[in-house]
């Protein structure tokens, strides 16, 4: 890479490129927090599609996404709209928009594959996008996402987590997968400014979604043509979460009968409606 002399200030590291497991091309690059600044002064985005420039961990990580990392990117961006509203909670895409903290230079920050605000402060983030670009940003730097996503994980990601631990982010999924391998595999970690991630068997932002049911809902939203059929496939993957979760509840407590909550079981379950989500199975 080209890097040179920026303004007054050197890049004296050599840069490494590798194939990420995807197969996008990824260009990584260590050094001090001065240079990465000046770094991001320059357009980065009309060469590659994912710029992270890190002034706090000392790096710069640029990716030319292959095909099928943006293809999983998009069925990610599907999959969490489809399982939020079968869940009935509130859902807004911050996409790939630059994570960055307070004070930090703009062009600086940490670019997801995928980030979402769920509940009430997709609602929140909506209103301040209604206000002004300005509010936007001032928003995402006081609360980071409550969900990202990556779906190429590399080496050149070694302490990403928790400099977004460190930006607000509530849960973070990746998933592993590689060219040529149809098997997927998907963690869920909850994090927390200064904690290190705690694995979750199923996602707290979306309650009772787990690995399993994400790595389903990729194979059911690749086979599924349109847009509609695509929510279908994800809406009866999470009703079937619900349904198994309702008949355990229902172990503890008989149907009707109050739970340790004081509900009935099926309601402190999450049941959630039938109606719409269609009866063709993707299977």
């Amino acid at each position: 890479l080209p890097f040179g002399d920026i303004g007054t200030t050197t890049v004296t590291e050599s840069s490494t490129s590798f194939i990420g497991p995807l197969g996008s091309t990824i260009y990584h690059l260590r050094a001090d927090a001065a240079t990465v600044a000046a770094l991001a002064g320059l357009d980065w985005t009309s060469r590659f599609r994912r710029v992270c420039l890190d002034p706090v961990r000392g790096v710069v990580v640029l990716v030319s996404p292959s095909p099928l990392h943006e293809r999983l990117t998009r069925i990610l961006d599907d999959i969490v709209d489809a399982a939020a509203d079968a869940l009935g909670r509130a859902s807004t895409k911050s996409g790939s928009v630059r994570l960055r903290a307070a004070g930090e230079p703009p062009g600086a920050g940490m670019e997801p594959d995928c980030s979402f605000y769920v509940g009430e402060r997709a609602r929140a983030y909506e209103d301040a996008a209604a206000e002004s670009e300005e509010a936007a940003q001032a928003f995402l730097e006081r609360n980071g996402p409550d969900l990202v996503v990556e779906v190429e994980v590399t080496h050149a990601d070694e302490g990403k987590i928790a400099r977004y631990a460190d930006l607000g982010v509530r849960e973070f999924w990746r998933l592993r997968g590689k060219r040529g391998e149809k098997a997927l595999r998907a963690d869920f970690l909850a994090l927390r400014r200064g904690a290190r991630p705690r694995p979750l068997e199923a996602s707290e932002v979306l309650p009772g979604l787990t690995p399993s049911d994400v790595c389903q809902a990729v194979e059911a939203v690749r086979r599924s043509p349109g847009l509609r059929k695509r929510l279908q496939a994800v809406a009866r993957i999470v009703r079937r979460r619900q349904q198994r979760s309702i008949r355990l509840r229902e172990e503890r407590a008989p149907y009707g009968e109050p739970s340790a909550d004081g509900e009935p079981a099926a309601a402190a379950a999450g049941a959630i409606p039938l109606e719409g989500l269609g009866t063709e199975d993707p299977w």
